[in-house]
C-alpha cells in the first residue's frame, strides 16, 4: 500500500521532476554539480606566460551579465568570465578569475528560465547553469601566508567558512582585492549540509571539501592564522603567531564550536564503532559505519540543549536511518528513539505538523526534554537528564548512537568586546551592524540572531550585509532589512525532502508555488544536487544572496 501511494505520489510529481531533471541536465551530463572537479590554475594570455590583466575587464555584476551566452558546436572551449561571455570575446580581456568552459551540446539552452528571468541576479543565476559550467572550479591560486603582508587593511574578514568566503568575494569588488584580508587557519574549506548524504552513505565525504585556497577570492589576502584577541577600540585583531593587524572595517564570520568534551565519554567515546556524528569530517563517516553494522536494538539520535547550527539536521539522520533499515530488512529489528533536548519536534508548526505525521506513520520514537550528559562507549549506554526534572537521568543501551555534540560561540568570542552575554557577536538584527561598533559587523553562526543557523541564512545575510557596508562607507544609514530567513531542507528519506523556509517570526517564507510541506523528490533533488551548486558557484563567489528574487518571479510579485 504504502509502495502504491508513493508512486501515486511520484507521478503527481511528474511536471515539477522533469523541470528539475531538464535543470540538472543542463549542468552536464554523468557530472553532479556536488562532485565537481577542483581546477588550481590562473589563466594566462594565449601563446605566453604572461598573465591576464585583471584591470582590463570589470568584475562588477552588472558589467557582467550585458553580456549573453551564445551557442557554440560541441567541443568548442572558450574563456569566460562566470561563464556569461560571448566565445568571440578579446582573451585579452579577460579577468583572472575567468573561467574555462567547454560547450557540451549547442542545442542545450536555458532558454526557459532566460526568458522568465528579468533582474541582473536572475540572469546571472541562469546563465551559470548552462552547458559546460558543471566543468569548472574555482581557478584562483594561493600559497597561503602564515603572517600578513601587511598589518593594516580597510576590510578584514575573520573566518574562511561560509559566511567569511562569501563576504571576502563581495567586499572585493567593493573596495579591491589588495584592501582585503581574510584570517583563517584551516587548510580545508567544507560544504557541511550535505554532511547528511555522506553519512547516510548517499554522497562521498571527498565532495564535500576543497582546499581553503580555491575558495579565498583572488588577490585577497589569506592571513593562515587562528584570532586569539579581539580589540574594537583600537580597529585590531591578534593572532596566535603573534601578528596584529588593523582595519577600518571588521567582517566576524567565526561560525560556531563544536563541544564534544561537554559530554562524558566524548571525543574518546568515537573509537567505538557504534557511534557517530555528522557534524564533524572525523566522525561524519563514523555514522554510515554504524549505519551499516547495525544488526538490532536501539538507534538513538541526540539533540542537545544548546544553540546548534542547521536545527534539522539531528533527525534529518533520523529518518534516513529509518529508510536504510527498511531498505536492507533491519526495520523490523530497530527501534527508532530521537531524544531531544527541546520540547517541539521543529519551531515552525506547519513544518512540525507534516513531520509528527512522517513520525506516526514510520513507527518511530520521540522523547522530549531529554538532553545527552554522557557516553559509556565500552557498555554501549547513553545517559540522558530529564531537563524538566533536575537531577533526574536515565540509562539507555544502544546498538547505534548518533551524538549532536553541544555547541557555543568560539572560545575567542566570548570574553571579547563584541559579545553578547551568551558570547555570541551583538549585531542588529536587521542590519547586522554592531550594536556599539559601527564598523564591526557580523554574519553566520557566530552571532546573536534570533533565527536557525544555516547555509541558506548566510547566503540571505550576505546580500544585506552588502548593502549595509556600501551605506555605512558613504556615510549613511543603512536601509535594507534582513527579515530571518532561513531554510532547512529537512531529508526524511532517501529521495525525500521537506523544504522548509521560515523567518525571525517562525512564518513559512516559501520559494515555491507548491505545498513544501509535502515530501517531495524534486526538494531532494535540489538538496542533493543544485544546492552544492549554488554554493560552490554562486554563494562562494558573492553572487548568491539567497532566494528571495525567485521568490517574487514564482508568486508573480507577491512575496
Amino acid at each position: 500500500m504504502q509502495s502504491a501511494c508513493r508512486r501515486v505520489s511520484y507521478i503527481a510529481e511528474l511536471p515539477q521532476i522533469l523541470f528539475f531533471q531538464t535543470l540538472l541536465s543542463c549542468l552536464g551530463s554523468g557530472t553532479h554539480p556536488g562532485q565537481l572537479p577542483e581546477v588550481h590554475k590562473v589563466l594566462q594570455k594565449e601563446g605566453t606566460s604572461e598573465a591576464i590583466n585583471p584591470a582590463l575587464f570589470p568584475t562588477d555584476e552588472e558589467s557582467t551579465v550585458q553580456h549573453g551566452y551564445g551557442g557554440a558546436p560541441p567541443g568548442t572551449t572558450w574563456d569566460v568570465p562566470l561563464g556569461l561571455l560571448t566565445p568571440d570575446t578579446p582573451l585579452s580581456k579577460l579577468h583572472l578569475e575567468h573561467i574555462a568552459v567547454s560547450s557540451s551540446l549547442s542545442s542545450l539552452t536555458m532558454a526557459p528560465l532566460a526568458s522568465v528571468a528579468c533582474s541582473a541576479r536572475a540572469r546571472l543565476f541562469a546563465g551559470l547553469l548552462r552547458p559546460g559550467a558543471q566543468h569548472t572550479g574555482p581557478l584562483q591560486l594561493h600559497t597561503g601566508a602564515s603572517c600578513a603582508a601587511r598589518s593594516h587593511y580597510e576590510v578584514l574578514v575573520l573566518g574562511g567558512g561560509s559566511g567569511g568566503a562569501t563576504m571576502a568575494a563581495r567586499m572585493k569588488r567593493k573596495v579591491g582585492a589588495e584592501n582585503v584580508a581574510v584570517v583563517e587557519p584551516s587548510e580545508r574549506h567544507f560544504y557541511q549540509p550535505i554532511w547528511t548524504l555522506v553519512g547516510a552513505g548517499a554522497k562521498q565525504l571527498s565532495s564535500s571539501g576543497r582546499p581553503t585556497a580555491s575558495v579565498i577570492p583572488s588577490g585577497v589576502e589569506w592571513i593562515k592564522a587562528r584570532v586569539v584577541e579581539l580589540d574594537p577600540d583600537k580597529n585590531c585583531i591578534h593572532t596566535d603567531n603573534g601578528k596584529q593587524i588593523s582595519y577600518k572595517y571588521l567582517i566576524i564570520a567565526l561560525g560556531i564550536q563544536l563541544d564534544y568534551e561537554k559530554i562524558k565519554g566524548l571525543p574518546e567515546g568515537f573509537a567505538h564503532p557504534k557511534i557517530g556524528s555528522n557534524y564533524s569530517e572525523k566522525t561524519v563517516e563514523k555514522t554510515w559505519k554504524a549505519l551499516q553494522d547495525f544488526k538490532e536494538g536501539n538507534a538513538i539520535f541526540t539533540f542537545p540543549n544548546t544553540p546548534v547550527k542547521c536545527a534539522g539536521a539531528p533527525q534529518k539522520i533520523m529518518y534516513l536511518a529509518e529508510a536504510y533499515f527498511r531498505k536492507t530488512g533491519k526495520r523490523s529489528k530497530a527501534n527508532i528513539i530521537f531524544n531531544t533536548s527541546l520540547g517541539v519536534i521543529f519551531g515552525v508548526k506547519k513544518y512540525a505538523d507534516a513531520l509528527q505525521e512522517i513520525i506516526r506513520e514510520r513507527d518511530l520514537t520521540v522523547n522530549y526534554r531529554q538532553n545527552l550528559i554522557e557516553v559509556r562507549a565500552d557498555r554501549q549506554e547513553a545517559v540522558f537528564e530529564n531537563l524538566d526534572k533536575p537531577g533526574e537521568t536515565q540509562v539507555f543501551s544502544y546498538e547505534m548512537l548518533h551524538v549532536t555534540p553541544p555547541m557555543s560561540p568560539p572560545d575567542v568570542l566570548k570574553t571579547s568586546p563584541v559579545a553578547d552575554a551568551a558570547g555570541w557577536v551583538d549585531v542588529d538584527k536587521e542590519t547586522l551592524q554592531h550594536k556599539k561598533y559601527p564598523n564591526v559587523f557580523g554574519i553566520g553562526d557566530c552571532t546573536n540572531l534570533p533565527t536557525s543557523k544555516t547555509a541558506a541564512a548566510v547566503a540571505a545575510q550576505s546580500g544585506i550585509l552588502d548593502r549595509t557596508i556600501s551605506l555605512i562607507m558613504k556615510n549613511q544609514t543603512p536601509v535594507k532589512k534582513y527579515d530571518g530567513y532561513t531554510s532547512c531542507p529537512l531529508v526524511t528519506g532517501y529521495n525525500r525532502v521537506i523544504l522548509a523556509e521560515f523567518d525571525y517570526r517562525a512564518q513559512p517564507m516559501e520559494t515555491f508555488p507548491f505545498d513544501q510541506s509535502k515530501e517531495r523528490l524534486t526538494m531532494y533533488l535540489m538538496k542533493a544536487d543544485m544546492m552544492p551548486f549554488l554554493y560552490w558557484n554562486l554563494m562562494l563567489r558573492g553572487y548568491w544572496g539567497g532566494p528571495a528574487f525567485l521568490r517574487k518571479l514564482f508568486h508573480l510579485g507577491m512575496s
